[in-house]
């Protein structure tokens, strides 16, 4: 008969979220890097400057959560606080990005992360971890909704695409 698992201290649990919210950060930031280097390849020069600008700011947060936990480097990610798919929740899908995009498009992929970081965050305050682990959570969730309320007025500054915006007389080839 196994034992059964031993539950985390706070300082245990509260070193596990902070490893996740590490990871979504990291993720974040590659993504929007990724993308910027999809664009540039595309000649699409604003909207890669809009994704690598978006980068940069994830990696300020990526920045801040080592600095506060002391860390060299990440540590071993635990299995609390997971996410549902691979990636996680301020992860933008590889098929968001189309050559043509348009800087309110960039927005819009940059909303849905925020919205989805925020709820992710926001699931985890209100649920049943440690106080500390729901305070951080609680204070992540304030921070993503600021990112969501600076990318929806972001949105307004920009126009919106016009019908047919991704129609291309002569799309580029992929030769096998």
């Amino acid at each position: 008969m196994s034992k059964p698992a031993k539950k985390a201290s706070g300082e245990e649990a509260y070193a596990d979220f902070m490893s996740r919210a590490y990871t979504m950060e990291l993720e974040a930031i590659e993504r929007y890097a990724q993308f910027a280097d999809a664009l540039d390849t595309h000649n699409n020069p604003e909207v890669a400057g809009l994704f690598r600008k978006l980068s940069a700011i994830e990696s300020l947060h990526a920045k801040r959560i080592l600095a506060e936990m002391r860390w060299p480097s990440l540590p071993a990610l635990p299995a609390a606080y997971a996410w549902e798919s691979v990636e996680g929740p301020e992860t933008a899908p590889f098929d968001a990005v189309h050559y043509l995009m348009q800087p309110y498009h960039a927005l819009e992929i940059a909303l849905r992360c925020e919205q989805q970081a925020r709820k992710y965050y926001e699931d985890i305050a209100a649920g049943s971890a440690p106080k500390r682990v729901k305070a951080a959570a609680k204070e992540m969730a304030a921070e993503e909704a600021s990112h969501v309320a600076l990318i929806q007025d972001w949105m307004k500054k920009v126009p919106q695409p016009a019908p047919g915006w991704d129609e291309d007389p002569d799309p580029p080839r992929m030769n096998e």
